[in-house]
């Protein structure tokens, strides 16, 4: 009986070293592979952490600095945050509002370079569509309309359409191309929630130039032809 055992563990050892030959080193590679996945996924988090602690240390000196419209020192801490934190969400906030600063007291070429940082940085989602609507407005200020018009094209989200038709507008309206941007503006009215605040200011420009925010119904002569 110990005999008929031995010799059953003896062909399942037998079996495993030859399962183990032909299999090994797939298994021991899989293995590495998800150790080193789970070491770099806690590497990751820690790393994300990191980041958003220095950069939360560095913010309040920002906020602080652009709290007095203190353009030049607002940009030397944030060229700072995105030397150190490059990955924190809150750097591009930073940026966001150093470019805001910036803008304020006339420094564009400083203020489109930490718009561009944001959108470097940032996917389809997050700030990056935030930043190209603001960036497409100083571009419109620097006369590059084509530039701005780009920048508007590259916003693909939904939720954003009734802010992209508006600022589309200033581009063409700038142009001088009135009807086009009238147009522009009733398709941001149209697409702009009714609560929202920020649709009278479209109103207001289709207003200005004698328009209603609905386009107007083709004559029933004009229909029927």
């Amino acid at each position: 009986m110990a005999s008929n055992l031995d010799l059953q563990e003896q062909e399942q050892l037998d079996e495993l070293k030859a399962f183990w030959k032909q299999y090994g080193n797939l298994i021991t590679w899989l293995i590495t592979l998800v150790l080193a996945g789970f070491a770099a996924y806690n590497g990751w988090n820690l790393w994300q952490s990191h980041q958003a602690k220095g950069a939360a240390g560095m913010f309040g000196e920002l906020a602080a600095a652009a709290q007095t419209g203190d353009a030049d020192r607002t940009g030397k801490v944030f060229a700072d945050m995105k030397d150190r934190f490059a990955g924190a969400e809150l750097t591009r906030h930073a940026a966001m509002l150093t470019a805001r600063v910036q803008s304020d007291k006339g420094q564009t070429d400083a203020a489109m370079a930490s718009l561009n940082w944001v959108i470097e940085h940032s996917g389809a989602d997050g700030l990056g569509p935030v930043a190209r609507l603001r960036l497409s407005g100083l571009l419109i200020e620097k006369k590059s309309f084509d530039d701005a018009l780009k920048q508007l094209d590259a916003i693909t989200g939904d939720e954003y359409r009734g802010l992209v038709q508006d600022r589309r507008g200033d581009v063409l309206m700038a142009q001088g191309k009135k009807d086009e941007a009238v147009a522009a503006w009733q398709a941001a009215w149209k697409a702009l929630p009714e609560e929202q605040q920020y649709r009278r200011i479209v109103e207001a420009k289709l207003d200005s130039q004698g328009r209603s925010p609905v386009p107007a119904e083709p004559a029933a002569s004009e229909a029927a032809r």
